[in-house]
């Protein structure tokens, strides 16, 4: 009996897990064509949709969003971004919603979704133009959140991502007293790759300004190195260079 009654503990015990396992929300979408999942959830409202964006892998979720109707990616992109900050209750009426065409979402404890980052990873994955329209639509529905993703979509350190022809012409945009900053607090990858895009007489006085700059505030190199992403940046929207979208090189127009 001992034998048998420790047998249906486990049993339940396992049961319990693999209960668990399967409650967890859209889990299965996870691995379901991004193109059948747009085939239900596009009638859907920005705000289910963006929920269920962020529970999808990136590369997913960035098909979707390409795909849905411009007048409302924005909206969805929007609502990704701040998804973090909608109450349990919220997300469970959204759950709701998508009960009857999703059979394999059940309850769930709170878990944390969207989110700024979130909707970067989609966006970093997305096509330049759907990119473009969605940041247009979104910096005049919030100005604020607009400015917040793109200053997180491209990093200095990402600039090794560049072709170095791209290096070299963001190089002649640049201050140089914004670059030898900027790379007081870089990595040594950084490091090579600029000074293998720059003359050797270059390159030494860049790395004696460096060396003779002295402590400088964490602030002032964050700051610098910002700018120099803005001058990339601008670069891209001129058309002059391109930032690599979902892992391709980036070349130079």
């Amino acid at each position: 009996m001992e034998k048998t009654y420790g047998y249906q503990k486990g049993s339940e015990i396992l049961d319990r897990i693999s209960s668990t396992m399967q409650s967890v929300p859209f889990g299965s979408l996870r691995k379901t064509d991004a193109r059948h999942i747009l085939s239900f959830i596009r009638e859907e409202h920005p705000q289910t949709i963006a929920f269920v964006l962020s529970y999808l892998k990136p590369d997913q979720a960035a098909v979707i969003l390409a795909e849905l109707d411009p007048r409302i990616q924005s909206e969805v992109a929007r609502r990704v971004a701040i998804l973090d900050r909608i109450s349990p209750d919220v997300a469970k009426e959204v759950e709701k919603v998508l009960e009857k065409k999703l059979s394999s979402v059940a309850q769930h404890e709170e878990t944390v979704v969207g989110g700024v980052q979130c909707l970067v990873n989609i966006l970093n994955r997305v096509d330049r133009s759907t990119e473009k329209s969605i940041f247009e639509q979104l910096e005049h529905a919030d100005p604020n959140l607009s400015e917040e993703v793109r200053r997180m979509m491209f990093i200095f350190e990402d600039i090794v991502k560049l072709h170095d022809v791209a290096i070299q012409k963001v190089l002649r945009e640049v201050d140089n007293k914004d670059l030898a900053l900027a790379m007081k607090g870089a990595n040594q990858e950084v490091h090579n790759r600029i000074y293998k895009n720059m003359s050797k007489r270059a390159a030494d006085m860049l790395k004696e300004e460096i060396e003779y700059m002295g402590p400088v505030r964490l602030k002032e190199v964050e700051e610098a190195q910002q700018r120099i992403v803005n001058v990339i940046r601008r670069l891209e929207e001129a058309g002059e260079i391109v930032i690599s979208r979902g892992g391709e090189d980036a070349i130079l127009v």
